[in-house]
């Protein structure tokens, strides 16, 4: 399939060919004669979200307005309530957010499951299920999450250990301090089973200031003895944001090292990881939508375009770098944190991509316009919000 009539970054006017799910070519030769005529629109990387909880999500269901809080446990029990009462299966609520996703733009997702002894691994199993019957048209890993405790909620090891067993890609992690009260015992049971199963590796990190930054060392000391760079993600890292310069220097460039990525959703009520610094210092960093109209926040729609731009607002960004930067942090970085081609468009790389009716990458994360052109795997599989397949 060749696409034509197409602007890059800069703006100049290019296609690209796609031949067996890979862009064969691009550049400006391709400009003409395509078949099927980009409009003049920008291309752009397709998103991959990092870090979302699908079987959590609320979307389509009537309207609730969570009332949790202030503390991790209160929403973490609210949330117990409001799944319990909810008879929408998994499937189905996923689904819908999926549909959402993928009309958007995102063509990867990594979706954290919870697995704990009272649910057993039902969702786990709601999920891969989900994932078999999404697997031609979207990449989604999935991390076996141990909402309530890895350690202190008797069993949940174990069933960590099915549902590896039953194909579920990433070990799952939760504040090993601040959730089970024992953080060398919780590392150690993650990368014991990241290990045995050849698995990657996605920690929950909420604990604050110098508790954060003293488990972020511990988790980059447990990456070097498993030599499991490249393979480790630390999500939310709030304390980044509220440790000194030189502190932060020194963890930033020992995540680097090791390949480390660090994924925010860019909150607005709390200290963020900064991302042009670690960016700088050589970290890869990426943004996520968490939860997405779920018993935590009733915000969130699934566009990662308006997540780049939440990032972008959050540190007052109003350059084109920093835009580039933003839209980075939920396409090539993103990839790369999540264990997949993190190339981009270029020739080689899996054709997975957008056309936005959009001017320029700036003008695309300011405006966040509706029509959108999603190739997956070189084929049109979304056109202007609605599914094609």
């Amino acid at each position: 399939m060749h696409y034509s009539n197409l602007r890059d970054s800069k703006g100049a006017v290019i296609g690209l060919r796609c031949q067996d799910g890979w862009i064969a070519d691009i550049g400006a030769h391709l400009s003409s004669g395509g078949d099927m005529d980009g409009e003049g629109r920008l291309l752009m990387p397709a998103f991959t979200e990092p870090h979302c909880h699908l079987d959590k999500t609320l979307w389509g269901e009537p309207w609730h307005a969570p009332g949790a809080g202030p503390e991790l446990r209160d929403y973490i029990e609210n949330e117990r309530r409001v799944l319990s009462a909810c008879k929408t299966p998994i499937a189905e609520r996923a689904g819908r957010m999926i549909s959402q996703m993928l009309a958007y733009g995102t063509t990867a997702i990594r979706s954290h499951v919870d697995i704990a002894p009272d649910m057993g691994l039902s969702h786990v199993e709601a999920m891969i299920e989900l994932k078999a019957a999404w697997a031609d048209r979207i990449d989604l890993q999935l991390v076996a999450f141990p909402q309530q405790g890895f350690l202190t909620k008797p069993g949940t090891q174990a069933l960590v250990r099915e549902a590896m067993q039953l194909g579920v890609d990433v070990v799952g992690g939760l504040d090993p301090a601040g959730i089970d009260g024992d953080p060398e015992g919780q590392l150690s049971a993650i990368f014991e089973l990241a290990t045995e199963f050849d698995r990657d590796v996605d920690i929950h990190l909420h604990d604050p200031d110098q508790l954060g930054a003293w488990q972020i060392a511990r988790i980059a000391d447990f990456t070097e003895e498993a030599n499991w760079g490249g393979r480790v993600m630390v999500s939310h890292g709030y304390c980044l944001g509220a440790i000194p310069d030189k502190q932060l220097d020194r963890i930033g460039r020992r995540l680097a090292d090791l390949s480390i990525s660090v994924m925010t959703t860019a909150p607005a009520d709390t200290t963020v990881p900064p991302i042009a610094r670690l960016t700088d210092l050589g970290v890869n960093m990426c943004c996520g939508s968490d939860g997405i109209r779920d018993a935590w926040s009733p915000f969130g729609n699934g566009d990662l375009l308006e997540r780049a731009f939440l990032a972008a607002y959050r540190f007052d960004w109003n350059s084109d770098p920093e835009f580039a930067l933003a839209l980075d942090c939920t396409t090539v970085n993103a990839a790369r944190a999540i264990g997949r081609d993190a190339r981009g468009l270029v020739a080689g790389a899996q054709a997975d991509f957008i056309m936005i009716d959009a001017q320029s990458p700036g003008d695309a994360l300011c405006r966040r316009p509706g029509a959108r052109r999603v190739v997956r795997a070189g084929r049109i599989v979304a056109d202007d919000g609605r599914l094609l397949v």
